[in-house]
């Protein structure tokens, strides 16, 4: 007896469900069959069929249904997925089809006397059925490809650049249309090109007629063929395809491209990079590579953004142990899943809080060279707790500084912020104070410095992912103030110049990054609601909320009371301000810490505050004589 809990159907089961699958698609075979002998039959005679060739139809059409029928399931046209047949199952339609015609036919020369049907009637039925058993099996491949090419027609492409980039995109369009990217005319700048055709493709006019030339060949796409194009250029073409309402695609910088060719392979959707990108920054690799290979490095929130960002960077130079500590088990796994390929890197999973911890790691290890980028670093939230800044970004470095010095670490470079310049923020006086820190220890066995930058372009709860995340929801983007703007850097520039900084450094120093000119916050909304193919204020809403508390209209990269002096750099600038009495700080840093630990809000943020003045902040600095 069969199992009860067998999911097989019995046997009769199994008969009955075959009939119900088979039966109509055998019955629809039988009207195929009877009208594609009928058709030719009416046909031959133009509609007036003599009564005997009537009389033999009748006589023969069973037969001949039966032919087929068996035929057909003999060649296994029954019990098939036919909505995902290919050239298997065509073959065998052909050949059931063809065997079914020559046993017909040769029944109707042969077998039956007189004969019964027009030879040339028997031939063009078992063709019609042929045409019409295969099209009923393949109806949902048919269509379905028909409805895929009207979805997936090429899209019109305009391209920008008619130089050696241009041509190899342009003949790579041509020569692979399964890209799906008709190219319909040129545009460049050099008026000699004008009239002048490009693999068949004719140079229409310059990048000022973008818009009147997407209208006129009803272009959906502008594509920017010109690897060498700056942030300015780029700016103005996503001008005119606005004006033109039509999107923009570009390929990637000749420094991204292997070898410097470029393909239609390589066309991207814009980044936010493109429009507030600058030219390249130029690294010292050799004094880089002098700094970290063969050394001991060790790097603090390195499952961070920029912390990660280090660890990637720092591995390709070398060192000959890369220690990677960070509080968030989460993060610290994923840098550890990336660099994994990249060479041998440890991780540790401890709180640079905890003071006797953070010197076991330092015994146990002996980095050599240190990168401090933990920190506390959302600015709301630190206002809301600011006993939790105190305990990570104050204490969490002094906890690393001795550590450092106690070990023997030879260099020891914070990662701070321009927050920290005329503090306004909790946060910002935190990382004020963690730069005291450092400063009040030059002089020391390590070199200590620190590296100050403004907003990383794609970091965790940055104002750019949070843009793309209320876009995505359909908005409403909220802005803080008309007026606000920032600095942005790419995360792989900041990094590059924090270790060319590191390199640099005597002791003692607080590096400056050149950010550039700051961006309007609501002219960045707008970008990338644009960016995202929708039209501000029509489609998404943006939304004025007001400043938070702490918050900068524009933030300050450089202190006017800080004297600063070239690097030798052009993208690094360097100030050496006096260095605060340790002792002193010490007592300040205690006292804070004791505010924190006592959970007294009000009185930690005013005492914050007040020590990141100037007047407060000579009290405890060591005048040099």
């Amino acid at each position: 007896m069969r199992d009860s809990t067998d999911p097989r159907p019995s046997l009769p089961g199994q008969i009955v469900a075959h009939l119900r699958r088979d039966v109509p698609l055998a019955l629809l075979d039988l009207v195929i069959v009877c009208v594609s002998y009928l058709v030719p039959l009416v046909l031959r005679f133009n509609g007036s069929v003599p009564g005997a060739y009537w009389s033999s139809f009748r006589a023969f059409i069973p037969a001949i249904a039966v032919i087929h029928l068996l035929m057909n399931w003999m060649f296994g046209l029954y019990g098939q997925m036919w909505r995902y047949a290919g050239v298997q199952e065509a073959r065998r339609v052909v050949l059931a089809a063809a065997t079914s015609g020559v046993i017909v036919v040769a029944a109707d020369m042969l077998l039956v006397r007189p004969q019964p049907l027009p030879l040339s009637v028997v031939i063009l039925g078992a063709a019609l059925t042929l045409i019409g058993t295969g099209a009923i099996r393949f109806e949902s491949r048919l269509f379905g490809f028909r409805r895929r090419s009207q979805l997936e027609r090429p899209t019109r492409v305009l391209l920008m650049g008619a130089g050696d980039a241009g041509a190899m995109v342009l003949k790579d369009l041509l020569q692979h249309p399964s890209l799906m990217l008709d190219p319909v005319g040129l545009v460049d700048d050099d008026p000699r090109k004008k009239g002048l055709a490009l693999h068949g493709v004719r140079v229409l006019g310059g990048r000022r007629e973008i818009p009147a030339i997407a209208a006129r060949l009803k272009a959906e796409q502008v594509l920017l063929a010109i690897p060498s194009a700056g942030s300015e250029l780029v700016r103005e073409v996503v001008a005119l395809c606005e004006e033109a309402e039509v999107t923009l695609r570009i390929l990637p910088s000749v420094r991204e491209v292997m070898h410097g060719r470029v393909s239609a392979r390589d066309i991207r959707d814009l980044r936010i990079e493109d429009l507030l990108g600058r030219a390249q920054v130029q690294t010292d690799l050799g004094a880089v590579e002098r700094l970290l290979k063969g050394r001991r490095v060790l790097i603090t929130g390195a499952g961070g953004s920029i912390g990660s960002e280090v660890a990637r960077q720092v591995s390709s130079f070398a060192p000959s142990s890369l220690l990677l500590l960070d509080h968030d088990e989460t993060h610290l796994h994923d840098v550890m899943l990336d660099l994994k390929e990249r060479g041998h890197a440890e991780v540790v999973l401890a709180d640079i809080r905890e003071h006797d911890r953070v010197l076991s790691i330092f015994m146990q290890h002996a980095p050599e060279v240190v990168f401090h980028a933990a920190a506390h670093k959302h600015l709301p939230m630190l206002e809301l707790y600011p006993e939790e800044a105190i305990p990570t970004n104050v204490v969490g470095t002094a906890n690393l500084v001795d550590a450092a010095l106690a070990t023997g670490t030879d260099r020891f470079v914070l990662i701070s912020t321009d927050k920290a310049v005329k503090p306004s923020s909790v946060m910002g006086a935190s990382k004020w104070l963690a730069e005291q820190i450092i400063r009040s220890r030059h002089g020391d066995s390590c070199v200590f410095c620190a590296v100050r930058f403004g907003n990383v372009l794609g970091s965790r709860g940055s104002v750019i992912p949070t843009f793309l995340r209320q876009v995505a929801q359909g908005g409403p983007v909220t802005v803080t103030d008309e007026r606000m703007a920032r600095y942005f850097m790419s995360v792989d520039e900041a990094v590059q110049l924090v270790l060319q900084a590191a390199a640099m450094s005597g002791g003692g120093e607080i590096f400056t990054l050149d950010m550039g000119k700051p961006v309007n916050i609501l002219d960045l909304a707008r970008k990338l609601i644009r960016m995202s193919g929708r039209v501000p204020d029509r489609d998404i809403e943006i939304v004025i909320t007001g400043a938070k508390p702490g918050e900068k209209l524009v933030e300050d990269l450089i202190d006017v009371q800080e004297e600063t002096l070239p690097s030798g750099h052009p993208s690094i600038s360097v100030c050496s301000p006096p260095a605060p009495d340790p002792l002193n700080l010490r007592r300040a840093l205690h006292e804070l810490e004791a505010l924190s630990l006592e959970g007294r809000r009000e009185d930690l943020t005013a005492a914050l505050m007040k020590l990141s003045r100037p007047a407060a902040m000579s009290a405890i600095e060591e005048h040099a004589s």
